[in-house]
């Protein structure tokens, strides 16, 4: 059964934003109080955060499909949508967050460290919030943009400061026990250690971690045996430390030969050049082990390697070489450089920034992108020609229109707002302004405006009687 697992594919959705309301206000002896409709709610959005008591990403694993909470719509009486409920996902400290292109869009490291995955939508204005002294009671509301969805993937690169690395069954898990208190499987056949093992060591005042690396063979930088599944775990690290068997039964493996076959996995792995190597000679409490861990040292010391000889069952030389980790790892400590506090950085638009653009394709066919316009028309209710009609004017005033004419458009081309695969598509008329005010004074109510003067009345009346009468007669007065 799987009890750990560092890399998942993650299906997120954010919340829906809630539709607006489109209510007017009615009480006894006063029909038509105006529009007071609600603003719907906003969309929960989808956030990752670090949690170090998560150690594994095994609940994304068998539940990858994660969704927050939608935004409730507005209602009369000037009463907003509840927003949605938020969805936090705790994940293990050192998690990266990869989009499905592999580019990494996060990388979370600390406590409390949080990445927001999927951002949820804006809720819908009501007509109460779209009413103006031209629109005084607004007939519709702006609908709920939908929440951003999408998969991105995690993977867990473990935060230690020591990796132990080596063939299977070379003593790095029987190493990490009496080192730390961490109690790992140990045993004497391959592949003993199926996840990365992590203790914490003291060694005077310098407290440091130590992971044990699932065991390494030749190809696992293209996919064999655990290696490359395992090896992202070692990124982290201030130190390597080769672990040689010097007690192995292979009669064609000696420390030697391990060490440049590990060698070369960490490089075909790539990134790993930087970091200082120690070689630790396990096993000589073996007769044998004791006489080929004097042999081969020479030569490991000639090629410029820190060795030492040790023994994790009779606790031989561990002394020296916790202390001689902690001091590498505090010169590493040091080197870094200090976290300097968050800054927001601002880039303001150009000032010939349109926020949008059109491009034409094919002979008959402009497409407009752009935040505002797409957003815009996501919020309207097509079904309400008066909806339609106020995304008409927004695009107007925005130059969507004037854009079009430049870029050659005629009477009846179609013209597509938003991607290829989501997009509305339309036939353009040459003034979006006009076909708006065919409408009619979109949003005014005769009732509710104030009563005319009663000579004006009789004025108007007289008027339309004069009129009917003329055309009775079959003249026209006014020619």
């Amino acid at each position: 059964m799987t009890t750990f697992v560092d890399r998942v594919e993650l299906h997120v959705a954010a919340g829906n934003g809630g539709h607006g309301c489109a209510s007017v206000h009615r009480e006894k002896f006063k029909p038509l109080g105006g529009p007071d409709g609600g603003n719907g709610g906003r969309g929960g959005d989808v956030t990752l955060v670090v949690d170090q008591s998560v150690t594994t990403l095994l609940d994304y694993h068998h539940s990858p499909h994660r969704k927050a909470g939608n935004g409730k719509p507005g209602e009369g009486g000037n009463r907003s949508g509840k927003d949605g409920q938020d969805l936090v996902l705790p994940v293990p400290d050192g998690t990266v967050v990869l989009d499905k292109q592999g580019r990494v869009l996060a990388d979370l490291v600390g406590q409390g460290t949080s990445y927001v995955a999927a951002q949820g939508g804006r809720g819908g204005l009501g007509n109460a919030a779209l009413a103006s002294a031209r629109r005084k009671a607004p007939g519709f509301a702006l609908l709920g943009e939908p929440g951003h969805t999408g998969d991105i993937v995690l993977e867990l690169k473990t935060v230690a400061d020591v990796a132990l690395v080596g063939y299977p069954s070379a003593g790095k898990s029987s190493l990490i026990s009496v080192l730390s208190a961490a109690k790992p499987k140990i045993a004497d056949y391959p592949f003993t250690t199926l996840v990365p093992n992590l203790g914490v060591v003291t060694a005077g005042s310098t407290v440091y971690t130590v992971a044990d690396v699932p065991g390494l063979i030749p190809g696992a930088s293209q996919g064999r045996g655990l290696g490359l599944e395992f090896l992202r775990h070692v990124e982290r690290c201030s130190v390597l430390v080769h672990v040689l068997d010097t007690a192995t039964l292979e009669s064609e493996r000696d420390p030697l030969s391990d060490l440049d076959t590990i060698e070369e996995e960490l490089r075909s792995y790539g990134g790993l050049d930087d970091r200082p190597r120690i070689v630790v000679l396990n096993k000589i409490d073996v007769p044998d082990g004791k006489d080929l861990a004097e042999m081969v040292r020479p030569d490991l010391e000639s090629r410029g390697y820190r060795v030492f000889e040790v023994s994790a069952v009779a606790h031989t030389g561990l002394k020296e070489l916790s202390f001689a980790l902690a001091e590498i790892v505090a010169k590493a400590r040091a080197a870094k450089p200090r976290q300097e506090a968050t800054r927001i950085v601002i880039r303001p638009k150009a000032v010939d920034d349109a926020g949008f653009t059109v491009t034409r394709e094919g002979d008959d066919l402009y497409r407009v992108r752009g935040e505002k316009p797409e957003r815009w028309v996501r919020q309207t209710d097509f079904s309400n020609d008066e909806a339609v009609g106020y995304l008409a004017d927004r695009l107007n005033r925005l130059g969507v229109e004037d854009a079009l004419v430049k870029a050659g458009a005629r009477a009846g081309d179609g013209v597509a707002i938003g991607p290829e695969d989501d997009a509305v598509v339309f036939d353009w008329e040459p003034s979006m302004a006009a076909g708006a005010e065919m409408l009619g004074r979109r949003g005014e109510d005769h009732r509710l405006e104030a009563p005319r003067p009663a000579a004006v009345r009789r004025r108007d009346r007289d008027a339309e009687r004069d009129e009917a009468d003329a055309e009775y007669r079959g003249f026209d007065p006014f020619s």
